[in-house]
């Protein structure tokens, strides 16, 4: 038995009643002890956990007061030890596990024992506080506010909470901008922006935050380029300690067809992005430079399948080879829900085939661009604020196109 944070607490108008028929003992108890009628004692548990023992054959009107320090009972439980006699009717000990809790207890008779008259935590008194902030576009969700950027700005911390509100945490979603795909030959896909978030997980991995700006840096899509030139990786998005890398470029078409050399591979990032028609051909490496957990995932390796490129890698998965019917897809992004709703983000760009019978490959879910096999027409690009790679523009002399922006997201409880 005991007050707890999923148990009922009592409150009445009699909690400082009793206050003069005990005297406070100012000095906190930081190891067990036995209580000594008509006192009141603070209990510091910060160390560890502590026993009360309740006075042995205790008379009529004795009163013992106890009080949690240094709110850190629900941490480290105060226990008072009956000794004998029961509490509240029960031959049992009872436990503190709210922080914050005070109690006073009056031995009654042999039936019911030592029964508290006055129990509260300070929270019932003092009203919690919460962080209050700035900056963004700012929405709800039942008891939590959610910050999102969509481009550069300040998170600002206004004022943060007491002890009876917070946390003064705050949980992100950071995306950095996809790798816009290749060009021509096998052309493939871009690789989705880096992918880190603290959401959902209970708190792990949340930023504590402090009164101060925080700048926002929000990663551009990688730019798409002509026939024969390398396309670019996108740009890092960046929250306090947070950085996501931005996605690998899509491998490109060179002067030999086929064709081994830096060209046919993918590059790094976040995800990498996709290898092009080459059996040689790597997919560009994800996680770079490692996180973790990681950020990204490689793009698909390249292959000798009928001038086929591969897809670029994704938050949840790597990149995918081409068919002979078709280019690789993009890796597959990841949905969350710190905005309050499901959206996925860093999906991979799909791979394009090379004037050939068939189809580009498809986008990774998260904004992935589809890869394309018609003559002079370009991939799709990334979609914006998603952090997702860009579809390979194959077969003629079809440019590269962009990847998607990415975007950071903040979530905390602000009632």
């Amino acid at each position: 038995m005991g007050i707890n944070s999923c148990g009922t607490t009592l409150i009445d108008e009699g909690l400082f009643k009793n206050i003069g028929a005990i005297t406070w003992d100012t000095t906190a108890k930081t190891t067990g002890f036995t209580a000594v009628s008509g006192n009141g004692y603070f209990v510091n548990t910060t160390s560890g956990a502590i026993t009360v023992t309740l006075p042995s054959s205790p008379s009529a009107g004795d009163v013992v007061g106890i009080a949690d320090y240094a709110n850190t009972a629900d941490t480290n439980n105060i226990t008072i030890g009956r000794n004998g006699s029961n509490i509240q009717g029960q031959a049992s000990d009872f436990i503190i596990s709210t922080e914050g809790t005070s109690i006073l207890l009056i031995y009654v008779d042999a039936t019911k024992g030592w029964l508290s008259t006055d129990a509260a935590q300070a929270s019932d008194i003092v009203a919690p506080t919460y962080i209050v902030a700035t900056g963004g576009t700012i929405t709800e969700d039942g008891d939590f506010k959610i910050h999102t950027f969509t481009g550069p700005g300040t998170f600002t911390v206004c004022s943060v909470g007491n002890p009876y509100g917070g946390p003064n945490s705050v949980d992100y979603l950071v995306v950095a901008g996809g790798g816009a795909g290749g060009n021509t030959t096998g052309g493939a896909g871009g690789g989705a922006g880096g992918y880190r978030t603290s959401y959902p997980s209970c708190g792990a991995g949340s930023i504590p935050v402090s009164v101060s700006g925080y700048p926002i840096t929000v990663g551009g899509g990688g730019t798409g380029a002509p026939f024969g030139a390398a396309s670019s990786q996108g740009s890092s998005s960046i929250f306090s300690t947070i950085t996501s890398t931005g996605g690998g470029r899509g491998a490109y078409a060179n002067a030999v067809p086929g064709g081994a050399g830096t060209a046919a591979s993918g590059g790094p990032g976040g995800s990498g992005g996709g290898g092009r028609y080459n059996i040689d051909a790597v997919g560009g490496s994800g996680n770079s430079p490692p996180v973790s957990p990681p950020q990204g995932n490689n793009g698909g390796p390249g292959s000798n399948i009928a001038y086929t490129g591969s897809g670029g890698g994704g938050a949840s998965a790597t990149g995918n080879t081409g068919t002979p019917t078709s280019g690789g897809a993009g890796g597959a992004g990841s949905a969350n829900l710190i905005s309050g709703s499901s959206v996925a983000y860093a999906g991979g760009g799909g791979g394009g085939k090379y004037c050939q019978p068939g189809t580009g490959g498809a986008g990774g879910a998260g904004g992935g661009g589809a890869g394309n096999n018609t003559n002079f027409q370009l991939g799709i690009a990334g979609t914006a604020n998603t952090g997702g790679g860009s579809g390979a523009s194959d077969c003629g002399s079809s440019a590269g196109v962009n990847g998607g922006s990415g975007i950071v997201v903040i979530r905390y409880k602000f009632q």
